[in-house]
């Protein structure tokens, strides 16, 4: 009612004087993973080359200058969707009983089955083997994962009672870290490529290699030829 008299007496509301409420960090992270899924199903359709940002604007329905406002190239679309993965990971490690080891811990924990977790999974994926052949795709995943080695290296730490900048808890990390991003790595290559893995086993193996080691002493014997 006290709108229609402001417009009957020719007076603006208060609301329009003021302007449009600024978008809360919560819309706008949510716009921002609204286009990075499509970015990433149109790269899939499509592929990155066939793919514009005008094209991807269009499809959530954004002019081409907004999309610009919220990323700085067109690959760059899809951090939100890996960040999201990594910081799902992360809240996973968190939760690491102290009486399991790493691989019975992420293998045998709950998994949000999800349909909305599940097809950013799948988009994550996809990203990681488009990677393969599109350097800028990959230096975003590169950067975005990271950041879990810098939380690795914290509950290391914590776990052996050292502090987390130590060189040997850093390397320890940073073999965890790469053991996860070639698993990952090898479940995109496979389903890009319509085969099929053992995706607990595969983490297993290479969690083993990376906290147990594949070469042992063999590294040390100077008159032995690395394989």
């Amino acid at each position: 009612m006290a709108a229609l008299a402001s417009t009957q007496t020719g007076t603006a509301p208060e609301g329009a004087r003021r302007g449009r409420r600024p978008m809360t960090e919560q819309r706008r992270a949510r716009l921002r993973l609204e286009i990075s899924r499509a970015a990433v199903r149109l790269f899939r359709e499509h592929g990155v080359a066939g793919t514009s940002g005008e094209r991807i604007a269009e499809e959530v329905g954004l002019s081409a200058r907004t999309l610009w406002r919220y990323f700085r190239a067109k690959e760059e679309c899809v951090e939100p969707v890996l960040t999201r993965s990594v910081d799902s990971f992360i809240a996973t490690l968190r939760r690491w009983p102290v009486d399991q080891s790493l691989d019975e811990h992420l293998v045998g924990g709950p998994r949000n089955n999800d349909p909305e977790a599940v097809a950013d999974r799948e988009a994550v994926l996809s990203v990681i083997g488009l990677s393969r052949t599109e350097p800028a795709l990959r230096a975003v995943w590169l950067v975005v994962y990271e950041r879990a080695e810098a939380m690795l290296a914290e509950l290391v730490a914590e776990r052996l009672g050292r502090p987390p900048g130590e060189l040997a808890v850093r390397v320890q990390a940073a073999a965890i870290a790469g053991a996860l991003r070639i698993t990952s790595e090898d479940l995109a290559s496979a389903m890009l490529n319509g085969t099929t893995i053992d995706a607990a086993a595969r983490l297993v193996e290479a969690l083993h290699a990376a906290t147990h080691g594949v070469a042992g002493d063999s590294l040390t014997t100077a008159q032995q030829p690395l394989p």
